[in-house]
């Protein structure tokens, strides 16, 4: 008979976030609970950002001490998961419903991109693993359920969602990032661009960086498409050729290692740490050089420019 398997020790939070740890039995008052502290949490995030929420923040906005808190929530920590849950939510039914896992799968990529953009400061929250919570779990069974008429491998079907989750997640970065610029500037989009674009050609140079100024000189900083979008279809492009390729009976791909520091085994020797910061002292060095050189460049350039002979 196999053993029985141990019973898992549960952080507070995940165990809360699942309903398996229960709220105290005595508080303050009797309408004291998880949920009140983490929506009150969640609201100040929402209208303030993350920096913005602590326990005694949380206190004053329920009208409590912030050590009435503690007895429900024991760590900040824990409450951050939990506000990270509650914003999360479920993903829409209605993707299982589109026709074709293609569709399923860019309908994923939105409601995700969505989910940022009204929850922005969910991005800043770090990421320190797998799904561990009822909702987040939800979220990628959903991306997998998406490709469960494929060929692909379940390890396969996992590997495509990280890839659209990471397409959403630095979407939601940018769009982010724009929303709090126009909120604090009061500036449109294509003011920001213009300001950006013309950052950009100051800053800039052929010399120094010749193909980041072919682009800018192309106009990339002033095009209002959505630059991640091409980056999400050629993804889904490689995955159907791939699939094409395994329902004919073409090979598995082969798997990859995850990539590591080639320098970690001795990274704890002395002479090898000294030897790195004299690269990257000298790496300052020439960045400082090269930063004097476009310097005396432009104001080479100005200095012609002033004495030549008007036209």
């Amino acid at each position: 008979m196999a053993p029985e398997p141990a019973e898992l020790d549960l952080p507070r939070g995940v165990a809360l976030a699942w309903g398996i740890a229960a709220d105290p039995q005595r508080g303050p008052k009797r309408e004291m609970s998880v949920e009140r502290i983490v929506e009150a949490a969640v609201e100040i995030a929402d209208a303030e950002g993350l920096g913005a929420v602590s326990m005694a923040a949380v206190a004053a906005r329920l009208g409590y001490t912030p050590m009435s808190l503690y007895r429900y929530v024991s760590a900040k920590d824990d409450l951050v998961l939990l506000m990270q849950e509650e914003a999360t939510g479920l993903p829409p039914h209605a993707i299982s419903e589109l026709d074709g896992w293609r569709a399923r799968l860019e309908a994923f990529y939105g409601a995700l991109v969505q989910g940022y953009l009204r929850h922005p400061w969910v991005l800043d929250v770090p990421i320190s693993g797998s799904p561990t919570t009822p909702n987040s779990a939800a979220w990628m069974d959903a991306g997998l359920a998406t490709l469960a008429q494929t060929p692909l491998t379940h390890d396969e079907r996992l590997a495509l969602v990280l890839v659209i989750t990471g397409h959403a997640y630095w979407t939601g970065r940018v769009l982010a990032g724009y929303a709090r610029v126009q909120r604090s500037t009061g500036e449109g989009e294509a003011d920001i661009a213009r300001r950006e674009d013309a950052l950009y050609r100051e800053l800039i140079t052929a010399d120094a960086f010749p193909h980041l100024r072919a682009a800018v000189d192309d106009g990339v900083f002033l095009d209002d498409s959505d630059p991640f979008s091409f980056g999400v279809a050629r993804t889904l492009d490689g995955a159907e050729a791939y699939m094409e390729t395994r329902a004919a009976g073409g090979p598995l791909e082969k798997k990859q290692s995850w990539i590591v520091d080639p320098d970690a085994e001795v990274a704890s020797d002395k002479r090898f740490r000294e030897a790195r910061k004299g690269v990257r002292d000298a790496e300052r060095t020439l960045r400082d050089a090269r930063r004097h050189e476009r310097q005396v460049a432009r104001e080479a350039a100005e200095r012609a420019r002033r004495a030549a002979p008007d036209s």
